[in-house]
């Protein structure tokens, strides 16, 4: 079924839109959280949070990209959830890739934290993002936003792990130029 139909179910408010939402991106959500959780069973329940998230926030939003709003969602629920594992401390936590990123752009808490200066983030991102090539921007997004491990994403280009350290760290350095170069203060 089109993204569109699944939206206008959730619109119409028809449980249908869980079902077709479960059949053509359960999957693709699972992926995403277990990635982050490494629990089958906890990435269950996050996918299955994520469907409650989309009833809720469909209506009022309307996604024009269906996957990348469930993405966005899955990603962000698994996130909370590890981060709420980890302040439990039930068992030992492996850091997220976001952690690396912490030497770019801080640990969250940037700046006013105004709408204004989020907006700018996501510009200077953004356009850093089209200004790689392909093949960096795919190692970029796997480990930054899928949250794979270098093996994974090793299998997935083709690129060795060593290769990918590299890549990794050159975009950090390359990521806080631009940052840097848009006024935006970390």
């Amino acid at each position: 079924m089109e993204d569109r139909y699944i939206v206008d179910l959730y619109h119409k408010r028809s449980e249908a839109a869980i079902e077709e939402t479960a059949r053509k991106y359960g999957r693709y959500c699972k992926y995403i959280a277990n990635n982050i959780l490494y629990d089958e069973g906890e990435a269950d329940e996050c996918v299955v949070d994520t469907y409650s998230a989309a009833w809720n926030s469909i209506p009022p939003h309307k996604p024009t990209k269906l996957s990348a709003f469930l993405g966005k969602l899955t990603r962000n629920l698994a996130i909370s959830r590890w981060r709420k594992r980890k302040a439990q401390k039930r068992f030992y936590e492996a850091p997220l890739p976001l952690d690396e990123l912490a030497e770019v752009v801080g640990d969250g808490e940037c700046g006013d934290g105004s709408l204004v200066e989020s907006l700018a983030i996501r510009t200077v991102l953004d356009g850093f993002l089209a200004s790689l090539k392909r093949e960096w921007r795919i190692v970029f997004v796997q480990r930054y936003f899928y949250m794979c491990q270098l093996d994974e994403i090793s299998q997935n280009t083709g690129l060795s792990q060593s290769n990918i350290k590299m890549i990794l760290h050159r975009l950090r350095q390359k990521l806080k130029e631009k940052l840097t170069e848009g006024g935006i203060e970390i």
